[in-house]
């Protein structure tokens, strides 16, 4: 059964999901939520030209998975506007068995993160439950108001596959344009609508 979303209200919330800036990752592995992974300073670039695009916007609130990378992206773009970074771990990274993997494997066996998960760690619909428990919480708290969360590449792409019916699963992921670092993804709820609106930028 797909997916759906109710709004207590008729009006609109838009969400912008931010996907973090680049890390700084010089022994090139999946670092997932290991601790102290930080922004290299294209990364800090990168979040610089999402708050710029953001600046003009009326966040109402900035939300950030608890990962290092991501509250400093979240903070490069709460600063214009006066805003504190809320935690959420709603939008923290996917609890995955492969990380601290060098990516050079990983892309040997063709990426394939979600193929037998074994007990204690995230499948996709896992993802994508808890990232519509936190858009549901935003369009309640938010209504008629615009809301920037940072996270993470694959929570974005859930996001994005739920707007368009699309599965999650290895190769559905391994197929589509997989987020860019610092890139934005516009959710757009109007009248009480189930589903968004959904457009996509990379402002740098």
């Amino acid at each position: 059964m797909p997916h759906r979303l109710l709004t207590p209200t008729g009006l609109m919330t838009t969400i912008y999901f931010v996907r973090h800036g680049e890390v700084h990752n010089p022994q090139h592995i999946l670092y997932g939520r290991l601790p102290r992974y930080r922004l290299s300073q294209r990364g800090l670039e990168q979040a610089a030209a999402a708050a710029a695009y953001l600046q003009e916007r009326p966040l109402a609130a900035v939300i950030s998975s608890p990962r290092l990378r991501a509250r400093q992206t979240a903070a490069i773009i709460a600063r214009p506007h006066g805003l504190p970074v809320r935690l959420s771990r709603l939008v923290d990274e996917v609890r995955n068995p492969h990380q601290g993997r060098p990516a050079a494997e990983l892309e040997a066996e063709g990426w394939r993160l979600y193929t037998n998960v074994p007990p204690g760690y995230e499948t996709p619909e896992d993802i994508l439950r808890r990232v519509l428990r936190l858009i549901g919480r935003l369009r309640a708290a938010y209504p008629d108001q615009e809301v920037a969360v940072v996270t993470h590449g694959d929570l974005v792409l859930a996001v994005q596959f739920w707007v368009a019916g699309v599965p999650f699963t290895d190769d559905t992921k391994n197929r589509a344009a997989y987020p860019a670092t610092a890139s934005i993804t516009t959710l757009a709820f109007a009248n009480g609508a189930s589903l968004p609106a959904l457009s996509y930028r990379r402002p740098y």
